[in-house]
């Protein structure tokens, strides 16, 4: 089972790659929340914690010690970002994009980021305890630096967060 899934992955990443989205798919003008595109502006120390930010687009932006806590990021864009000391506990990042972004002594604790794409992005000192990273694509050094601390159970989902990972 472990095996097909790991190939559906690859599968997927290489069909998007060899047939991209159009640029317009990702661009600014398509996002409809309240919030937009968050781009060379600087979102420090603001407090998010459980707003509906589902689309939004977070690029180009210092995000430090930020409380995203419970929020629905559902398709959020974080690119080029960086998340230093970031409280992302039980937020939904399902069907996310995290690309060059760089999240450190973050909370990813309870966090659901199931079907994520995180490519080129790097994790330092994050709590990943809970965790759902349920076919969520990342550089495999990524997945093994996680994996050295992951634990625990997600409490919405139920998954493992080493299962979810695909720790050995």
């Amino acid at each position: 089972m472990k095996y097909w899934q790991i190939l559906a992955s690859f599968v997927l990443a290489v069909v998007l790659f060899v047939y991209p989205l159009p640029a317009e798919a990702a661009s600014s003008s398509s996002v409809n929340s309240s919030i937009g595109n968050i781009g060379n502006k600087g979102a420090s120390g603001q407090d998010y914690s459980g707003q509906n930010l589902a689309g939004t687009e977070f690029t180009s932006v210092k995000l430090e010690n930020t409380n995203f806590s419970n929020a629905d990021l559902r398709g959020g864009v974080f690119n080029g970002a960086l998340l230093e000391g970031v409280n992302l506990h039980g937020v939904d990042f399902r069907q996310g994009i995290a690309y060059l972004a760089r999240f450190k002594n973050t909370d990813f604790s309870d966090a659901v980021l199931t079907d994520a794409m995180m490519l080129r992005t790097t994790f330092d000192d994050v709590d990943v305890t809970g965790a759902d990273f349920s076919n969520a694509i990342l550089d495999m050094t990524q997945v093994k630096k996680l994996c050295a601390n992951a634990s625990g159970v997600n409490s919405q989902t139920g998954v493992d967060t080493r299962e979810s990972l695909g720790c050995k």
